[in-house]
């Protein structure tokens, strides 16, 4: 059984700046893949605690706690290095979870 909708949580160091480029960005992507989601803001530290909500965990700085869930860096998305290959390795990303 397919989710209907993947919930994703977009945190950064403070939860603000960053993170509301970035999810401007993955609602873009995954719109354009097809893939609904519902978006999740938060700071780095709340990680740990809101990654139960979510399906996905996605950061704009590197994180290195062990996560029970799927994560990817989309700092590409906001720096534009590699955001080519960032945009393609979030869509199979979203849609590999989406199929689970």
């Amino acid at each position: 059984m397919s989710k209907s909708t993947v919930k994703v949580l977009v945190a950064c160091g403070s939860g603000v700046a960053t993170s509301t480029v970035a999810q401007a960005a993955v609602k873009e992507i995954a719109e354009s893949a097809g893939v609904p989601i519902q978006l999740f803001k938060g700071t780095i530290s709340e990680v740990p605690n809101k990654q139960a909500d979510v399906d996905i965990v996605l950061t704009t700085a590197n994180y290195r706690k062990p996560l029970e869930k799927p994560y990817m860096s989309v700092f590409p998305l906001i720096s534009g290095i590699n955001k080519d290959k960032c945009t393609a390795d979030l869509i199979a990303l979203l849609k590999r979870v989406q199929a689970e």
